[in-house]
């Protein structure tokens, strides 16, 4: 399981209904700013500033965001502050299609039956982890050889820690060889501690590679080194760091003749 509502695991009983009711409101709400803070820190414009960087048109982008069930929220929240700004100055030339991603079949469903944008905004239920044929497949159909953006938020502690230090690093090559830009937000190693706490205070056990995990401290950091070093990507922006002190940075596929050197 790779989302964080995951673990927040109430005893069964009416008060603890009325808890979970009011815990999952005020959650949404947190989520919700998170996102507008998200929007804040990157820029409108985002997707003409990658076409200047010799983006092939249609733009193709494609996301591992489980935040619950706002993952529909988040898709096209995100759709919807790229694309405005890139219709406005080329109305005529350029289609953003989007393809957005979860573990949960329930969710993504939900999040079909009430898509806004059916035509440029596609849902699949899909473990990273296991396969990445249907990200594949998704190119193949619209005849391009990759994605040229892939959004990773939020994502990156919940496969570390369930998949150990091997499926951290594995996410990142995944993604980064089937994407031209990658905006990366890894959760500090703060929130590690804090899922952990949480585990206990419920009366669970922890997760099976917590203890075990020799990646720590600075995850963003190890990011950045395993995506430089052995990825062929280099970081080209920071957008700064959310609420959530989570830093926000957006790599890029260096030219072949680059990575050779």
């Amino acid at each position: 399981m790779h989302r964080g509502t995951f673990i927040r695991v109430f005893p069964d009983g009416t008060i603890s209904k009325l808890h979970t009711t009011m815990a999952a409101c005020s959650e949404n709400a947190e989520v919700e700013a998170e996102i507008k803070n998200r929007l804040s820190l990157i820029p409108a414009s985002l997707l003409q500033d990658l076409g200047k960087m010799k983006i092939i048109r249609p733009s193709f982008w494609t996301w591992d965001a489980t935040l619950g069930f706002v993952i529909q929220d988040l898709t096209a929240a995100f759709y919807k502050h790229l694309q405005k700004a890139m219709t406005e100055e080329e109305p005529s030339q350029r289609q953003v299609h989007v393809l957005g991603f979860d573990l949960d079949e329930i969710l993504i469903k939900r999040a079909n039956q009430t898509n806004p944008f059916p035509n440029n905004v596609s849902f699949i239920h899909l473990d990273i982890t296991t396969d990445t044929d249907a990200l594949k497949d998704f190119l193949k159909q619209h005849g391009c050889p990759h994605f040229h953006l892939c959004l990773c938020l939020a994502v990156t502690m919940w496969i570390h820690l369930n998949h150990g230090d091997s499926g951290l690093l594995g996410l990142l090559s995944d993604l980064s060889s089937c994407c031209e830009y990658l905006l990366l937000e890894a959760q500090p190693w703060k929130c590690y501690r804090s899922a952990a706490r949480r585990l206990r205070k419920l009366g669970r056990s922890d997760f099976d590679h917590f203890k075990s995990l020799e990646i720590r401290g600075d995850i963003a950091g190890h990011a950045q080194d395993h995506l430089e070093k052995h990825c062929g990507m280099e970081l080209v922006q920071s957008f700064g760091s959310t609420t959530w002190d989570r830093k926000l940075l957006l790599f890029k596929k260096r030219e072949k003749r680059d990575r050779d050197v």
